[in-house]
C-alpha cells in the first residue's frame, strides 16, 4: 500500500507547501503518489513528477476542479482511497477545505495539522495554541491527515525525481456548489507562508499610515513578506491576509522581524517555529523577549529608520 498526498497548486504551478508536505508524507515509510487535480494544471503536474521521493503523479482534469472546490475533490481522493493506508494533504486553506469531507465520507477521524510523524501510525501535533504537544496514536485503517508545513522542511528538490505521470478520471460531485468569484490580493512581494523573511507590525505603530511608512521600506531592501498581529489588523492597520498567529497564518521563515509586537500567545502560536526571531520593543518585559533570539528595547519609530539605513 501507498501514501497519497494531494498537491497545493494554482494550475499553472506547484506551490512550496506540496514539498513540505511530501517531506511528511515520505516519513510514513511508503512510497508516495502525488495527486494534481483541476484545470489545464500540466504545468503543475510535470512539476510533481520532478520531486525527489515521489514515485507517481496521478493527473485529474475537470471544470469543477478549477477552484479546488470541497465536493468535487474530496469525491475524486475518495474515488482514489481504495489504494491507499494514507491520504495527505498540506494544512493550507485548500487543504482544511476537502479533507475534513474525506474523513466522513470514508467514516474516519481526521488527523489534523501534525508536526512530526512518529511512526506511520503515531503522530504529534500542536495543541493549546502551541503551549503542548499532543501525540495521537490512529487504529483508523485509512488515516486522512493535514500537515502544518510550517513544522517541515521541503527535502523534495526539484529536478530530483522523474516519477510517471498517469491520467485519472474525476468522478463529479453533480451540483451542490460552484465558484462565483474571488477578490484575490495581488503583491510584489513573497507569499507570506512561503517567505524566507517575514517583517511583521503590532498595535504599537498606531495607524495604517505609519504601518506602511515604517516596514514596507525595510520589506522592499529584504525582500520580505510583510505580517501583522491580531491587535493590527483588528485596528485597521493591515489586512486579514497579514495577520500571523493562531487565528491567522503561521509562519516558520529563517527570520522573523517583530515590530511592536507583544508577544501574545495566540501571536507566538504562529510563528515560533522561526529559525531567527527577532524583536523590537519599547517594553523590556514584552513575552516577545522569552522567544526571541535577538532583542532591541526602544521605540520602532526610531529604531526602524535607522535600521532601513543601514540596510
Amino acid at each position: 500500500m501507498t501514501t497519497l498526498l494531494i498537491a497545493d497548486h494554482n494550475n499553472a504551478t506547484l506551490k512550496d507547501a506540496t514539498a513540505k508536505a511530501l517531506t511528511a508524507a515520505t516519513a510514513l515509510g511508503e512510497d508516495v503518489h502525488i495527486l494534481v487535480a483541476g484545470k489545464d494544471c500540466a504545468p503543475a503536474a510535470e512539476a510533481a513528477a520532478q520531486l525527489a521521493g515521489v514515485a507517481k503523479v496521478l493527473h485529474a482534469e475537470a471544470d469543477d476542479l478549477e477552484h479546488q472546490l470541497a465536493e468535487p475533490v474530496a469525491a475524486l481522493i475518495v474515488s482514489l482511497a481504495d489504494g491507499y493506508n494514507a491520504l495527505v494533504a498540506p494544512a493550507t486553506t485548500d487543504g482544511k477545505n476537502f479533507m475534513p469531507r474525506v474523513a466522513a465520507l470514508l467514516d474516519v477521524m481526521q488527523i489534523s495539522e501534525i508536526s512530526a510523524v512518529i511512526a506511520p501510525d503515531t503522530f504529534e501535533r500542536p495543541i493549546y495554541a502551541g503551549n503542548a504537544i499532543q501525540t495521537i496514536k490512529s487504529k483508523d485503517a485509512k488515516k486522512v491527515i493535514t500537515v502544518r508545513i510550517a513544522a517541515f522542511k521541503a527535502d523534495g528538490t526539484a529536478g530530483g525525481g522523474t516519477a510517471a505521470i498517469e491520467t485519472v478520471t474525476a468522478p463529479g460531485s453533480g451540483d451542490s456548489s460552484s465558484f462565483i468569484g474571488s477578490e484575490i490580493a495581488r503583491s510584489d512581494r513573497p507569499e507570506l507562508t512561503a517567505a524566507r523573511i517575514v517583517i511583521s507590525g503590532g498595535r504599537a505603530f498606531q495607524s495604517e499610515e505609519n504601518f506602511k511608512k515604517y516596514l514596507e521600506p525595510i520589506a522592499d531592501k529584504l525582500g520580505a513578506a510583510i505580517g501583522a498581529s491580531r491587535a493590527a489588523v483588528d485596528a485597521g492597520y493591515a489586512p486579514n491576509d497579514y495577520q500571523v498567529g493562531q487565528t491567522g497564518k503561521v509562519v516558520a521563515p529563517e527570520l522573523y522581524i517583530a515590530c511592536g509586537i507583544s508577544g501574545a500567545i495566540q501571536h507566538l502560536a504562529g510563528m515560533k517555529d522561526s529559525r531567527i526571531i527577532v524583536a523590537i520593543n519599547k517594553d523590556s518585559e514584552a513575552p516577545i523577549f522569552q522567544v526571541a533570539d535577538f532583542g532591541i528595547v526602544g521605540d520602532i519609530f526610531q529604531i526602524l529608520p535607522e535600521l532601513e539605513k543601514a540596510l
